[in-house]
C-alpha cells in the first residue's frame, strides 16, 4: 500500500449482493478502481452473477451510482478465475451473507492472495469481529476489522469501524482517513458488541415504539406521524422505515439482540413480535415484496392492525393540541408539556424518549467510547436531527434525569435498572449534560473526551456539531440581515447567506455587490459557502422544498429523491417565488421585475470579472439563480450530493441571471469550425427541459459544472478544498477572463431549426402551445436573436435578450397561471 493514507489505488468487494454491489458502486463513484467478486455462474459466462448485479445498479432508486456510466468501471470477477487480481488491491471488503461459517471459508480462500499491507474488512452488521478475526490467518489479523456501511452506502454518512483485539491502530487510522476523505463518510469506532452502536440504539427505539404503541392503544400509522418529522426524525419514522429496510432483515437484527443480550435489563422487550414473525413467514417483507406493515390497495394506503392481523385504511391523525405542543421551539418547555399532558399521544411521546434516554445511559460504557460517538452514530445512521443524549441535554439534563428516576421508582419505565451514577454527575457540571465545547463524556475516563486528533480531521474546518458545541465562523468583515462576509485570517474572504434556504433577493444582491468590492480591495479571493446546505434555491422561496439537515436513512432519502425529481416541475420558478418579485408580478409591475433581473445579471457578471478569483463551494440544492451564481464563478467545488439545475422553464420562464448567456458562450467556445449550433442543442435541451443534475457528476455531464471544477466526497471538507482552489488561483497571479466581445451565435437559422423540432413535438401532443412559446423564447436568446447565423455579438447583447424574453413570458396569462398554481399548490400546471 502507498505510504500516503489518502491513496488507495485499487479495492475489491467480495460479494455482489445488495450491499456488496452498492459498496462497489460507491467506490467507483469516488473514482477508485474496483473489483466486484461473486460465485461463478454454473454455466455460460462465469461472471454472469456479477454482471447481473451490476446491471441492477443502473435501475435502482435512489441511484447507487453518481452516473450510470460509472457501472462500466466496476470490474466483474469470480472466486474461481480471478483471485490473483486481489494482489493489487489495497482495501478488500467482504460483504457476503451473515454466517460465520461462510465467511470463514471465504477468508481461507482469499487470504493467500492479499498483499502484506492490504486492509481486510468485513461489512457485517452484527457478527462478532473478534470471532471473525479468529478465522483469519494470524499474519492478517492486525489488518483485519469490521466495517459497517449503512444502506444505501452512497447516501448514508455513517460507517462504523469495529476493531478486533488484534487490529493494528495504524491500519485503522489509514482506513479511517480513506473512508472519511475518499468515500466521504462519517466514521465511528464501535466496540465489538451485538449490532454495534447505531443498530443497537435504533432497533431498541423501534422496539420501544412498538411496545408503547400497544400500551397506549395507538395505531402504527399514527405512531409514524407522531414519531417522524414532528420530533426530528425521518418522515418514514418507525414502521415505514421497517418496510423499506425489509421486515426479514429487521427481524434478524432483533433476533440477534435477543439471542446475544440475555443479561440486558430490557431483554424481554428484544424478542421479535409475533405479528412481525407472521408477516415474515407469509412473505410480506415490506416494500421489496409489495406488502408489509403497509400496503397499497389502488390509491389507498392500508396499515396492519397487529391485534387482528388484518389491514385497515390509514386514517389516523395527530391530536391538534399535541401537534401544537411539538411545534414549540423551546425543548425545555416542550418536554415539560409532553410529560404533563394527559393525552395518550403525548404520554406515548414522553415514554419513548424516556426509555430511549434510560437505555442509552445504561449501555453507553459498553457500546461506545463516548456520548458523542453514540449521538453521531444514531444521527448519521438513522437520519435523526439530534442524537438521544443531545435531545436529553437540550430538554434540560437535570430535570429530565429527575423525571426518569421518578418513573423508574414508580415502575413506569420498561426496565427498573437505575441510571448510572455519572448521569447525575454530568448534570451538575458546567455543561449540564454530556456535550461541551471541550468534548463529550467518556465513561472509561469519567471525563470529557475531545474529538479525534487524526490528521484527516484537520480538513474539517467546521465539523458536524452537537448540542453544547458552538461554531465560531471566523472574523466578520461586514454583516447585513441577508448575508455575512467573513474570513479566518488567511486573506480568503467567505460570504454566507442568512436568508431562508439561502435564497437570493434584492438585499442579497445589494450585499453581494459590496462583498465583491470589499474582496477586491482587501482579500486574495472570494468563496461562496453556506454554513449548512442547501447552497441556494435561487430567488427567495416562500415554501421551499425541505432538505434534511442531516444525512438521511434509506426511507428519508427516498422521500427526498422523490422531491428532487419533482423539483424541475414544482420549484422551477425561483425568481417569481421571491416575495419582492411575486408581489411585483401580481401587481403587474414588470419594470420592477426587470430592474431586479438587471441587478442579478450585474452580480453574476461581477463574480465572473472580479479582480480576485471567485470560488463557489456547493452542497445540496443549487437551483435557478443559485446555479447561475455557480456558473459565473471561476471555479466550483461541489460535493457529490449536489443537486443543481436551471429549472425555471417548467413554469413558463427562462434563466435570466446570465444562465442562457453562459451556455451560448460555451457553445461558441466549442465551435472550432465556427458553427456553435451542434453544441448549442445540448445546452438548449438542458434549459428547455429544466434538467436537474442529481449528483455533481451529472452536473458535469449537463455542463452546469465544468471539467475544471472539483468534486468533494465529504461535505465537511468542502470549505477546506474550496480554500485550496482559491489560493491556487491567487498564487498564479490571477487575472479575470477577458470580456467576450465576439461571441459567434447560431442566429435566426438556429432558432428556426429548434422551432421546427418544437413544432413536431407540439403536433405530436408532447408539449403544449405554451411550452412551444417558452422553448422558442429560450432558443431565441441562446441563438443570439434575429441575426444572421455566424454573427458575432457581445455579452450585453445576450443579457438584454434574456431580460426581454423573461419579461415577455411573465406578461403572458399562461405563465402567470403557472406561477400562481405553483405558489398555491407546489405542483406544476400544464396549460
Amino acid at each position: 500500500m502507498n505510504n500516503n493514507p489518502f491513496i488507495v489505488r485499487k479495492a475489491a468487494v467480495l460479494g455482489a449482493g445488495v450491499m456488496g454491489a452498492q459498496i462497489a458502486a460507491h467506490l467507483v463513484n469516488a473514482n477508485i478502481e474496483t473489483l466486484l467478486f461473486e460465485l461463478p455462474a454454473p454455466s455460460g459466462d462465469a461472471n454472469a452473477n456479477v454482471i447481473k448485479a451490476i446491471g441492477k445498479l443502473k435501475k435502482q432508486e435512489p441511484a447507487p451510482l453518481s452516473t450510470i456510466a460509472k457501472a462500466g468501471s466496476i470490474e466483474p470477477a469470480n472466486y474461481e478465475q480471478h483471485l490473483e487480481k486481489l494482489r493489487d488491491c489495497d482495501v478488500v471488503i467482504e460483504a457476503i451473507a451473515e454466517r460465520l461459517d461462510l465467511k470463514a471459508q471465504l477468508y481461507e480462500k482469499v487470504a493467500p492472495f492479499l498483499h502484506d499491507r492490504a486492509i481486510f474488512a468485513s461489512n457485517t452488521s452484527g457478527l462478532s469481529i473478534n470471532k471473525l478475526a479468529e478465522t483469519v490467518p494470524e499474519s492478517l489479523r492486525p489488518r483485519f476489522c469490521g466495517i459497517h456501511f449503512f444502506n444505501p452506502p452512497r447516501y448514508m454518512h455513517l460507517v462504523e469501524v469495529i476493531p478486533s483485539a488484534h487490529s493494528d491502530g495504524e491500519a485503522l487510522d489509514v482506513l479511517e482517513a480513506f473512508l472519511v476523505t475518499a468515500l466521504g463518510k462519517g466514521v465511528i469506532r464501535a466496540k465489538d458488541t451485538p449490532n454495534f452502536i447505531a443498530n443497537r440504539v435504533g432497533i431498541f427505539s423501534i422496539l420501544s415504539n412498538i411496545h408503547h404503541a400497544q400500551q397506549y392503544g395507538l395505531r402504527f400509522d399514527l405512531v409514524d406521524k407522531l414519531a417522524g418529522t414532528l420530533i426530528g426524525r425521518p418522515k418514514s419514522a418507525t414502521f415505514r422505515t421497517a418496510d423499506l429496510v425489509g421486515l426479514d432483515i429487521l427481524a434478524h437484527v432483533m433476533q440477534t439482540m435477543h439471542d446475544e443480550l440475555a443479561d440486558d435489563p430490557w431483554h424481554e422487550y428484544l424478542a421479535v413480535p409475533d405479528w412481525l414473525q407472521k408477516l415474515v413467514e407469509q412473505g410480506a417483507l415490506g416494500q421489496k415484496s409489495g406488502q408489509g406493515i403497509y400496503y397499497k390497495q389502488g390509491k389507498e394506503i392500508h396499515v396492519l392492525d397487529p391485534a387482528t392481523g388484518d389491514y385497515r385504511p390509514s386514517a389516523s391523525e395527530v391530536d391538534s393540541e399535541v401537534e401544537a405542543l411539538l411545534k414549540q421551539k423551546d425543548p425545555v418547555a416542550k418536554f415539560a408539556a409532553l410529560r404533563a399532558h394527559t393525552h395518550p399521544q403525548a404520554q406515548f411521546l414522553w415514554a419513548i424518549h424516556r426509555d430511549l434516554f434510560h437505555y442509552c445511559a445504561v449501555h453507553l460504557a459498553a457500546i461506545a467510547a463516548n456520548a458523542r460517538d453514540l449521538d453521531l452514530a444514531v444521527r448519521w445512521g438513522f437520519g435523526w436531527q439530534q442524537g438521544p443524549f443531545e435531545i436529553w441535554q437540550a430538554a434540560g439534563w437535570r430535570t429530565v434525569t429527575e423525571w426518569i428516576n421518578a418513573d423508574i421508582d414508580a415502575g413506569q419505565s420498561m426496565a427498573q435498572t437505575p441510571l448510572p451514577d455519572w448521569v447525575q454527575a454530568v448534570g451538575q457540571g458546567p455543561a449540564q449534560g454530556v456535550h461541551a465545547q471541550e468534548g463529550s463524556y467518556a465513561p472509561a475516563a469519567d471525563s470529557l473526551q475531545p474529538r479525534s486528533q487524526l490528521p484527516v480531521y484537520r480538513r474539517q474546518l467546521f465539523p458536524d456539531r452537537l448540542v453544547g458545541e458552538t461554531a465560531a465562523y471566523g472574523e466578520t468583515v461586514f454583516e447585513t440581515d441577508a448575508l455575512r462576509m467573513w474570513h479566518t485570517g488567511d486573506q480568503l474572504a467567505i460570504v454566507s447567506f442568512k436568508t431562508k434556504k439561502h435564497t437570493i433577493d434584492d438585499t442579497v444582491l445589494q450585499g453581494m455587490q459590496q462583498v465583491i468590492a470589499e474582496a477586491e480591495r482587501h482579500f486574495r479571493a472570494l468563496i461562496l459557502w453556506q454554513t449548512e446546505p442547501p447552497f441556494s434555491l435561487g430567488a427567495n422561496l416562500q415554501k421551499a422544498t425541505e432538505r434534511p439537515k442531516r444525512e438521511a436513512p434509506p426511507s428519508a432519502f427516498d422521500e427526498f429523491v422523490k422531491k428532487i425529481k419533482k423539483t424541475a416541475q414544482s420549484t422551477i420558478l425561483q425568481a417569481a417565488r421571491s416575495l419582492d418579485m411575486a408581489d411585483a408580478l401580481m401587481a403587474g409591475k414588470l419594470a420592477e421585475v426587470e430592474a431586479m433581473i438587471a441587478r442579478f445579471q450585474q452580480v453574476s457578471q461581477s463574480l465572473r470579472y472580479s479582480m480576485v478569483p471567485t470560488v463557489a463551494a456547493v452542497d445540496g440544492l443549487a437551483l435557478g439563480g443559485g446555479c447561475e451564481f455557480v456558473m459565473h464563478c471561476d471555479r466550483a467545488v461541489a460535493t457529490l450530493e449536489t443537486y443543481i439545475g436551471l429549472v425555471e422553464a417548467g413554469v413558463g420562464l427562462l434563466p435570466a441571471g446570465g444562465g442562457c448567456k453562459e451556455f451560448a458562450m460555451r457553445a461558441a467556445r466549442h465551435a472550432i469550425d465556427g458553427d456553435p449550433f451542434p453544441y448549442l442543442k445540448h445546452y438548449f435541451e438542458t434549459v428547455a427541459m429544466a434538467k436537474l443534475a442529481k449528483s455533481a457528476e451529472q452536473a458535469k455531464a449537463l455542463s452546469y459544472l465544468t471539467p475544471a471544477d472539483t468534486i468533494v466526497m465529504n461535505r465537511f471538507e468542502l470549505l477546506h478544498v474550496a480554500k485550496a482552489q482559491a489560493l491556487a488561483l491567487a498564487e498564479v497571479g490571477y487575472r479575470p477572463p477577458l470580456r467576450s466581445r465576439e461571441i459567434v451565435v447560431a442566429g435566426s437559422t438556429g432558432v428556426a431549426t429548434i422551432k421546427g423540432t418544437l413544432v413536431n413535438m407540439r403536433e405530436g401532443g408532447f408539449i403544449s402551445e405554451h411550452d412551444y412559446l417558452i422553448g422558442g423564447k429560450i432558443a431565441h436568446v441562446m441563438c443570439g436573436g434575429d441575426v444572421v447565423a455566424g454573427s458575432r455579438v457581445d455579452e450585453d447583447w445576450l443579457l438584454e435578450l434574456e431580460r426581454a424574453a423573461f419579461i415577455e413570458l411573465l406578461a403572458t396569462e399562461k405563465t402567470q397561471a403557472r406561477i400562481a398554481h405553483t405558489l398555491k399548490t407546489g405542483k406544476p400546471l400544464r396549460n
